[in-house]
């Protein structure tokens, strides 16, 4: 559980470097409080598109990843950006990806800034 709770921490830091480097990743809210409470359900879902949707796709698209010696992962990481975007949409969420190649750049940033968090922040191992 305490895993789940850093991993989830994690990614949202990542969003919101993500959403203040890029102006096309927007994150809406009145009050600091919100945005806050928006980044972790958007970081929640973000965690749920990686556990979920993300392999299966990862396999479907191994030729591709083969192919391309890995850099195909960072199109499939902007899928996945834009699918938590998309179900922030659905689910009211003020978290908004304008773009593919806005995508693409904010998945590399968030795998960035993801992995550099997951290195310091502790595990619970």
């Amino acid at each position: 559980m305490k895993n789940f709770v850093v991993k989830t921490i994690a990614n949202a830091g990542a969003l919101a470097v993500a959403v203040w480097l890029l102006d096309k990743i927007t994150l809406t809210g009145d009050s600091t409080g919100k945005k806050v409470g928006t980044l972790l359900l958007v970081a929640l879902i973000f965690g749920v598109v990686n556990f979920l949707v993300k392999p299966i796709v990862k396999l479907l698209s191994l030729p591709l990843l083969i192919l391309t010696l890995g850099l195909f992962t960072l199109v499939v990481n902007a899928l996945m950006l834009l699918l938590t975007s998309w179900l922030a949409d659905t689910f009211d969420l003020s978290f908004h990806v304008e773009g593919f190649w806005t995508a693409v750049l904010g998945g590399l940033i968030i795998s960035i800034v993801s992995w550099a968090l997951n290195v310091v922040l502790p595990d619970g191992d």
